[in-house]
């Protein structure tokens, strides 16, 4: 087995006009970074648009299933500073479907993470026919007091959050942007436009991830609907340890996101 063997068959195949949809556990896809970064991403660029690289790369990523250091990289947000790259995240497997189906047809490589523990999740998929446009949010559930962002296995656990603080009279709108590039920036504004408040929440580490990058979206471009300081979660700056004890303390959850929601209306 060679990751790196096989997403560069697949980045010669794209440029003879094939379009091939290649998988890995993320934490693989290192020892394949040139055929990435210095080709997938680039050929394009380098040969004047003459050549199209249409893959798919589905990255499966896993958390709390004491996977250890070597199986929990989460590091997609490396992928939206990678010019030439598109990053799709679904959150629940009718968005899954949707997103694949528009990421086969994208003529320029295209990230798809796959959160492995929410595979098991049930929801209504059509049989029919159907695709979901990148760069396009969706709100997941309505609301007037805060907004929570939140990506992949995350949405559900924000959705958790979102009930608890209803129990206690604050109204959380959650929204999934389901592509992180390109990423729909009026959605994530005019949410928080209408709440005053954010709270950005993301399974990667915290430290330049897709919360951070959210977050300085909003400071810059939406500064005064801001009624309260930025919140940001995600998951801590180690590597994740083997351990079921210590595991689950590394990430968000819905009590700490439902409390950053609560910090930004103090």
């Amino acid at each position: 087995l060679s990751e790196n063997a096989f997403m560069g068959a697949a980045v010669g195949a794209a440029a003879v006009g094939m379009r091939p949809i290649v998988e890995s556990a993320f934490c693989f896809m290192w020892v394949a970074m040139d055929s990435l970064v210095s080709q997938a991403a680039k050929m394009r660029y380098m040969f004047g648009g003459q050549v199209n690289l249409p893959i798919v790369y589905r990255a499966a990523m896993y958390y709390n299933g004491s996977m250890a250091a070597h199986h929990s990289d989460r590091s997609y947000p490396l992928f939206m500073h990678i010019p030439g790259f598109k990053v799709v995240f679904p959150s629940n497997s009718y968005d899954a479907k949707g997103l694949m189906k528009m990421a086969i047809r994208e003529d320029d490589p295209v990230l798809f993470c796959e959160d492995r523990t929410i595979l098991g999740a049930r929801a209504y998929v059509p049989e029919e026919e159907y695709t979901v446009p990148l760069g396009v949010a969706d709100i997941k559930r309505e609301g007037t007091d805060a907004t929570i962002v939140a990506m992949g296995g995350m949405v559900p656990l924000a959705l958790k959050a979102a009930e608890t603080l209803a129990q206690e009279g604050i109204s959380a709108e959650v929204l999934d942007p389901r592509s992180l590039v390109p990423l729909d920036k009026d959605a994530i504004l005019n949410s928080v436009a209408k709440t005053g408040r954010l709270v950005t929440v993301d399974m990667a580490h915290k430290t330049c991830s897709a919360a951070s990058e959210i977050a300085a979206i909003v400071a810059m471009e939406g500064f005064w609907s801001l009624q309260a300081p930025i919140q940001r979660l995600g998951t801590v700056n180690v590597h994740i340890p083997f351990s079921p004890a210590l595991e689950p303390l590394c990430y968000p959850t819905p009590d700490t996101i439902a409390q950053a929601v609560r910090t930004t209306l103090e």
